[in-house]
């Protein structure tokens, strides 16, 4: 059996190895590293799949500075968001003096909890956060009502669900980031779409903030050496636009690929009374970013797994309002028990698109032997 990975990159590149390979060499033959006709081709095939616009840039990180700065976002403004999440999604609003809000999340689908939020809207709330969370979104219906009653802008982290649908009562169906008023992405290289290092995706409805985000992303150029607002220097480099132009034609066949994975762990493991599967629900698909179970015996099961050779994360450690970097936002330990519970019992096994059926079972199996012993 060849070695688990967490995420198997390289097995992943193998299979594409000719295109991309490719791909490279003519973004090095051309010298064209930096805004070159390969970031405009690769941002109008991801806008072509998301039925959005899109604006590429540095990372998921400047997606959402860029998404605050195109919004107007002002020092002092409230942003209500999860404290269980990636620390970039609020570290952005701190760094430009905003003050996030958090509440607490569903302990089953470990996303922002809708019916929490109306509750701290205050008048100086200007925003919503929601993170898709693992690969499956927040409760995007309930939330786009709120912010119609408050006049709040929805600000979608979704970083972690790329190809994740979201689905309206009405029938409609839309994709995760192209919900709210912007969408923020990540190409981290583990993510469902990942690059061969940093990279990111700001997506916008609106034709006119979509504008305004290419502009803030340029140093907030109007024409060469005219600047008409204050920017950034937030891009994507020809060579990942080249390797993600690749990737994205597969995109599909790796979303399958991650839920066929995930759909045997939910077989193999749904008999174990200890452990708490991710819940699906109704009104998202779920891509499996990551697979996350919650287990009290959660540390030993990880020490148990990583003998065996069985690679595991706890995604995450310390929930934000618990960091030291953020505790002048005046929270304390009880402040939001659910997500303060995850932190101690969740635990996402091996997720990628080139797991094995002899490497699953070998997870599953020793999985069960702990418990058996346990």
């Amino acid at each position: 059996m060849q070695t688990i990975h967490m995420c198997d990159l390289y097995g992943q590149y193998l299979t594409m190895k000719d295109e991309i390979d490719t791909a490279i060499q003519d973004v090095i033959k051309s010298t064209h590293f930096i805004k070159s006709g390969k970031v405009l081709d690769f941002e109008e095939k991801l806008a072509t799949y998301l039925k959005t616009n899109v604006v590429s840039c540095g990372n998921g990180t400047d997606a959402l500075q860029l998404a605050f700065m195109a919004l107007e976002l002002q020092p002092g403004d409230e942003i209500i968001t999860t404290p269980f999440t990636f620390v970039s999604t609020v570290e952005t609003a701190v760094l430009m003096g905003m003050k996030p809000v958090f509440v607490d999340v569903c302990a089953d689908t470990y996303n922002l909890n809708a019916d929490l939020i109306e509750a701290v809207i205050t008048d100086k709330t200007k925003a919503i956060l929601p993170v898709h969370l693992f690969g499956q979104c927040a409760d995007l219906e309930k939330i786009l009502t709120l912010a119609g009653k408050y006049s709040l802008f929805i600000v979608e982290d979704a970083c972690q669900a790329l190809g994740t649908d979201f689905y309206f009562e009405d029938g409609t169906v839309k994709n995760a980031g192209t919900i709210g008023d912007v969408g923020c992405n990540s190409f981290f290289p583990s993510k469902n779409l990942g690059a061969f290092g940093d990279g990111g995706a700001v997506y916008a409805k609106d034709e006119q903030l979509t504008n305004k985000i290419r502009s803030v992303a340029n140093h907030g150029m109007k024409a060469k050496y005219e600047y008409e607002r204050i920017g950034m220097n937030s891009r994507l480099d020809s060579m990942q636009a080249a390797i993600l132009e690749v990737k994205l034609k597969y995109i599909e066949k790796h979303i399958k690929a991650r839920q066929n994975a995930a759909l045997f762990y939910d077989e193999k493991l749904k008999n174990i009374d200890e452990i708490d599967l991710p819940l699906r629900v109704k009104y998202s698909s779920h891509t499996f970013h990551q697979y996350t179970i919650r287990t009290e015996k959660r540390d030993a099961l990880q020490k148990y797994l990583g003998e065996k050779g069985i690679p595991s994360m706890v995604y995450y450690p310390k929930v934000l309002h618990l960091q030291a970097a953020y505790k002048n936002l005046g929270y304390q330990k009880g402040d939001f028990p659910v997500a303060e519970k995850l932190s101690e019992t969740v635990l996402s096994l091996p997720m990628h698109t080139e797991l094995q059926a002899e490497q699953l079972e070998y997870i599953v199996k020793n999985i069960e032997a702990f418990y058996e012993n346990s």
